[in-house]
């Protein structure tokens, strides 16, 4: 090897970092066996700081210039070397550059969904999805907590652990806020607001400075946003404002009573006999009048007699029925049907 190919090999002139590659945040400069020269140059852009670091120790931070590195440059090196004198010699030091340009349009989401108290509905479970931005604010507590002396740091690499903290602040934050689901889902911001400040102070203890924080959508998991649409649609029917919980309640009996309607058999296959039909529109009528009117509704309706419906006769339950239809109260198909069955019990 030459004399030249020595000297080039050994000594640097010039610090710069280019930023080739996107995505970078953090970067170190390829030494070797390199040694920088004594009134060499740094240069560091917009946009970039540099941090010299001697023997895993953060000794001078640099931000926007062109420096000339001399002991006048790097006075906190300097001491760490006990250089006593001005050094005329090259000297070893590892050079970091950090890029701190603002990281937009970040996307976040829950993966699973966040578990927060709720005043009106108790305990819910929450998804949630935006955007963020960030920038790298502080190089030595961004080496110092995360990227250390690797070669290089990327966004990716940051955003891995930043999931994890922006998760863990949202539980926290929204969980303290007793902010209202309903309040949350109807103003997004107000949401963003309750977690940015939080989420700031957060990314600011590892060197990161938060720049925007937005929130796209919230959501429910779909079995709880199935339990809300059934309520929401409980307050719309019933008008049951005044006393949330009950009169959901109610709501829920009176739907089920047209699903029992529905069964094979229809009406006749409720009860064999008129009584049983008589019977379940009396209990139909107080369902529905208790959900319709809860003020007026009584407190307990006595149950019917249960022998009652055997004291007529099956030739009177036949007038009955026929009275029924001739008023239009019952349908020829429901007729038919229960004829029959009468009149198979009475023949036999």
């Amino acid at each position: 090897m030459g004399i030249g190919s020595f000297i080039k090999k050994q000594f640097i002139d010039v610090l710069q970092w280019n930023e080739d590659v996107d995505g970078v945040l953090s970067w170190r400069y390829p030494m070797q066996d390199f040694e920088i020269q004594n009134g060499g140059v740094l240069i560091v852009r917009e946009s970039q700081m540099a941090v010299f670091v001697n023997e895993g120790q953060v000794a001078d931070v640099f931000g926007p210039g062109t420096y000339k590195l001399t002991t006048q440059t790097l006075p906190l090196l300097t001491n760490l070397k006990n250089w006593d004198k001005l050094f005329a010699s090259p000297f070893k030091s590892d050079v970091y550059f950090f890029s701190t340009r603002v990281q937009t349009g970040r996307k976040w989401g829950t993966p699973q969904p966040i578990t927060i108290r709720d005043k009106d509905f108790d305990m819910i479970r929450v998804r949630a999805f935006g955007m963020y931005s960030y920038r790298v604010a502080d190089p030595r507590l961004f080496f110092k907590e995360i990227s250390g002396t690797r070669d290089s740091y990327t966004r990716d690499q940051v955003e891995d652990q930043l999931r994890g903290i922006l998760m863990a602040t949202m539980a926290s934050s929204l969980g303290g806020a007793n902010v209202p689901f309903l309040d949350m889902a109807a103003n997004q911001a107000l949401m963003a607001q309750q977690v940015k400040g939080d989420l700031a102070t957060a990314f600011a203890r590892y060197g990161i400075g938060l720049d925007e924080f937005n929130v796209a959508s919230v959501s429910l998991p779909e079995e709880l946003q199935a339990a809300l649409d059934e309520r929401i649609s409980a307050g719309m029917k019933g008008g049951m404002s005044a006393d949330k919980m009950a009169g959901f309640t109610k709501y829920q009996a009176a739907s089920a009573i047209p699903l029992a309607a529905q069964n094979e058999g229809g009406m006749a296959g409720i009860g064999v006999g008129l009584g049983a039909g008589v019977t379940l529109g009396q209990t139909m009528g107080q369902a529905l009048g208790a959900a319709l009117n809860p003020a007026t509704a009584p407190a307990a309706a006595p149950a019917p007699a249960a022998a009652a419906p055997a004291e007529d006769s099956i030739e009177a339950r036949l007038e009955k029925l026929k009275g029924l239809l001739d008023k239009g109260l019952i349908s020829a198909a429901d007729y038919d049907s229960t004829k029959a069955e009468l009149l198979k019990k009475l023949i036999g």
